[in-house]
């Protein structure tokens, strides 16, 4: 058995444990539709799904590891089940962050850029 923030680092899915860890803490982890806590023990046959840029990943253990795999060697050790249709979401175009500018206005003022912020939501 292994802990989750380890297990989720060793095969590349986050670049540090930290950044695991934190996933899991803020509930973008689930295991059988349940939010995972780093310290929970993943075990060989459990599915668990990982929320990342808006995509819902969805894997299988196949294999226990605590050390980083080399990427070449991480389908040995889950199986990548993410439907299509979430795959998709990646390659949607962001038509909606194109903004035009008139040409030799600048940058935009601090007002201007709250205004931009606020239309995109961030």
């Amino acid at each position: 058995m292994s802990r989750l923030d380890k297990f989720l680092w060793s095969v590349r899915i986050y670049k540090t444990r930290s950044d695991a860890a934190d996933a899991c803490r803020s509930g973008k982890v689930k295991i059988m539709n349940v939010e995972a806590k780093p310290s929970r023990e993943i075990k060989v046959g459990e599915e668990f799904e990982v929320r990342k840029v808006n995509v819902n990943y969805k894997y299988r253990v196949v294999a226990l590891t605590e050390n980083r795999l080399p990427a070449k060697l991480v389908p040995e050790f889950i199986h990548d089940l993410t439907p299509e249709e979430e795959l998709a979401k990646l390659n949607v175009p962001k038509e909606s962050l194109f903004i035009s500018r008139d040409k030799g206005s600048g940058r935009p003022t601090k007002k201007e850029r709250r205004l931009l912020d606020d239309l995109l939501d961030f």
